[in-house]
């Protein structure tokens, strides 16, 4: 039937998506972990991370944690409560498939965190998270959250420019307060969303 294989090639184009922004993020965290990667990596962290104010460190501590796998659950359950369920579900349930493999990719690269790798003059403004660096979580987990989400609810280009610059704001804070790297961060984005693009082909 026509609609089965418009379905099917939706679907391919999903997996498709999804492989290449999964393999990019690979990239990424192959590519910081050698000799010239790691050395920019660390010249982008010093400059991400030095001070900037106070009105810099109320604004991205204040960030920071949006990314975190309760504010999803939070978000969802308010969604949830508005009578939008299934773009509740899907959307913690993508946010649930980003943390678990944003662990598990922790796990295979092992890489210290900023405060942990003997850098001189690192400022570490928030307590000491769990687990090791790459790729980060926070970023990963809120894109993949709101692109489901707000994919299934129909949301607008407006809306999704306002979620990509929420994520690169926390991306960005995570850099500040000395828990990540910037490759930690761009590896985590793309994270996000190839697992986003992954659940596009289930969308209905």
């Amino acid at each position: 039937m026509p609609d089965s294989r418009i379905i099917l090639a939706v679907r391919a184009r999903a997996v498709l998506r999804a492989a290449a922004l999964g393999g990019a993020a690979l990239a990424v965290g192959a590519w910081s972990s050698a000799a010239p990667g790691r050395e920019r990596d660390l010249r982008a962290f010093r400059e991400g991370n030095r001070d900037r104010g106070p009105v810099a460190d109320r604004l991205l501590l204040g960030v920071t944690e949006l990314g975190s796998i309760w504010a999803s659950v939070g978000a969802a359950a308010v969604l949830a409560a508005a009578g939008h369920r299934r773009a509740a579900a899907r959307g913690l349930s993508a946010a649930g498939v980003t943390w678990v493999a944003g662990q598990g990719l922790k796990r295979v690269f092992g890489r210290p965190r900023p405060y942990d790798a003997g850098l001189d003059g690192m400022h570490l403004r928030i307590g000491r998270p769990n687990g090791t660096s790459w790729p980060s979580s926070h970023p990963a987990v809120l894109l993949s959250f709101l692109t489901v989400a707000l994919g299934d609810l129909g949301a607008g280009p407006v809306a999704r420019a306002a979620m990509d610059g929420l994520a690169a704001a926390i991306g960005m804070s995570r850099v500040y307060v000395g828990v990540h790297f910037p490759s930690d961060v761009a590896g985590g984005i793309l994270l996000g969303k190839a697992v986003a693009a992954a659940f596009d082909g289930d969308r209905r």
